[in-house]
Formats: C-alpha cells, sequence, structure tokens
C-alpha cells in the first residue's frame, strides 16, 4: 500500500525573516508545510515569498506589543485554517555586568525575549486546541543551563522562558499541545554580530571582559572579512528540530548543536558543585 502523505502544517515563527527563523522556515517549507512569518522589517522573507508564493506569508510584528501579538496569531490561525506548530524564535543578545546595565535595558531585553514568547504562546493555545493539538517550540540556549559573567539578564531572561514553558508544559498537555525547549548552541548568525547590543562599559570590567573575549571593548571589534565562520550552520539547527518534531516521544528539552551537550555537562556540574559538600541532596542519576 502506498504511504500515506503527512498532512500539511501551518507554522507560525517569530524572527522568521534571517538566521534560524529563516532556516526553520526553510525547512518546513521543505517537506511541503506552509509558513506565516513575523519580521521587524519590511520584505526580510521577500525571496521565500517569491519560492513559495502561495505558502509563505510575512507579516510585521514587534512581539513585544501584545496587543499586536494577539492581532497577528488571531489573522494567522484565519490565514491557512488553523496553527500546527509555533516557534518563538524572536530574541536578542545583551552584553554587560550587571553593574554596568541600565534599566532600560535590561527591561527592553526581558520584554524580548520572555514576555514576547509568552505573548504568542498565550494567544496561540486557543488555536492549536481547537486544532486538536500542536507544537509550541521556545528556542532557548544552553545558556540558559548555567551562567556567564556579562551575560546575567540575557541568562536571566532565557531561564525565566524556560521556567514558565516548563509549567506551560503540563497546563497544555491535556490539550494535545506540546512544547519543546529547544537549547541551542552556537549556530552561525548574526546574535553575536549586529544584533547584539551593549551595556556602556566600566574600566573595573575591562580585565574580566579581555579574558572573555580577548578585548576590552564592545561592541566588539568586527571580524575580518575573510575569517571562515567557526559556528554551525543553521539550518542543521532547523533539522535537527524537525526531525525532534517527528518524534512521537519528543522530550520537553532538547540539545541541539555539536557544542551543546558539552556546554550543558558544564553547566550541570557547575550548577551541583555550586551547592559545596554539604548540598544536602543526592545528586539524581541518569534514568535514561
Amino acid at each position: 500500500m502506498p504511504e500515506t502523505p503527512a498532512p500539511v502544517r501551518t507554522w507560525l515563527i517569530t524572527g522568521a525573516g534571517r538566521g534560524l527563523g529563516r532556516a526553520f522556515a526553510q525547512a518546513a517549507l521543505a517537506q511541503g508545510d506552509r509558513v506565516i512569518g513575523t519580521v521587524r522589517s519590511p520584505g526580510a522573507m521577500s525571496q521565500l515569498l517569491d519560492a513559495h508564493p502561495s505558502s509563505v506569508r510575512e507579516v510585521l510584528l514587534d512581539v513585544r506589543d501584545a496587543d499586536a501579538v494577539a492581532a497577528v496569531v488571531d489573522d494567522a490561525a484565519q490565514e491557512f485554517g488553523g496553527l500546527d506548530v509555533v516557534v518563538n524564535n524572536a530574541g536578542a543578545g545583551f552584553v554587560g555586568a550587571i553593574e554596568e546595565v541600565e534599566e532600560q535595558q535590561a527591561r527592553d531585553l526581558v520584554d524580548l525575549n520572555l514576555f514576547g514568547a509568552m505573548w504568542v504562546s498565550r494567544t496561540a493555545i486557543p488555536h492549536l486546541r481547537a486544532g486538536g493539538g500542536g507544537d509550541i517550540v521556545q528556542i532557548s540556549t544552553v545558556g540558559a543551563v548555567g551562567a556567564m559573567p556579562t551575560f546575567g539578564v540575557y541568562n536571566a531572561s532565557k531561564w525565566a522562558l524556560e521556567g514558565f514553558s516548563e509549567a506551560l508544559s503540563a497546563e497544555v498537555a491535556q490539550f494535545g499541545v506540546r512544547v519543546t525547549i529547544a537549547q541551542l548552541g552556537g549556530f552561525a548568525t548574526d546574535w553575536a554580530g549586529t544584533s547584539m547590543t551593549f551595556a556602556e562599559p566600566k574600566p573595573e570590567y575591562d580585565a574580566l571582559r579581555t579574558d572573555l573575549f580577548g578585548t576590552p571593548a564592545v561592541p566588539w571589534p568586527a571580524p575580518d572579512a575573510d575569517t571562515q565562520p567557526t559556528d554551525a550552520d543553521p539550518r542543521l539547527a532547523a533539522d535537527a528540530l524537525i526531525a525532534h518534531l517527528g518524534d512521537p516521544d519528543r522530550p520537553l528539552r532538547v540539545l541541539i548543536g555539536d557544542d551543546a551537550p558539552e556546554q550543558a555537562t558544564l553547566a550541570y556540574a557547575a550548577r551541583r558543585d555550586s551547592y559545596g559538600t554539604l548540598r544536602r541532596f543526592d545528586w539524581p542519576e541518569d534514568s535514561a
């Protein structure tokens, strides 16, 4: 008997105009699915629109605006008759020691990395439930397992993302909605380039920045144009996410990227050791 073709799914992907978001959109389209992508700049998805005019929609959205999110998600669900996969990819990095961080900088980052994903998830749930289930994917980082000096606000935003997402997973399982927390390692995107923002540096932290980054200067000096990227191709992250979503026994969390397992191991070991020798609990045995 011929195989039954997989049903066509509708994806809503935030931050779909470049980097990882674009790679996720391309991977979804490659398997015959439809994509509604949110962007901050008009025309960011023009190449995908030209290649897949009947399967792609581009929508302008600042995910920090909860009212705008509600309208866009509702319209997206109407566009193709429902939603099946929601990927909260929109986000940004930020570098600054806590003493250097201005209040508005911290609030802006948390609004984007935490509340943006929360507003999209919240508004998508009724549509996923109406369709009998689906997936919510939170693009996190191995930086949500541990923390690194000068990335404290960024780490905090991603730790908080994972906290509400773990609770969300238990809340929506009854509706057939699955939540994935994708903890990514390093990928060749603009995350550490022009997308990165920085606190105004204080000279007291110059030595620390030099130890961490090889220079006290921020923003970081632009890499040489001939330098080959050392991080992985974003398409590998997209392939890994597609494979994860195709697993009927998929767990809540998935590490994506060759460097992610080692980074997670080091972070969990540091967390264990942070309790000292009198931690008053036994480190859990591996149940896998």
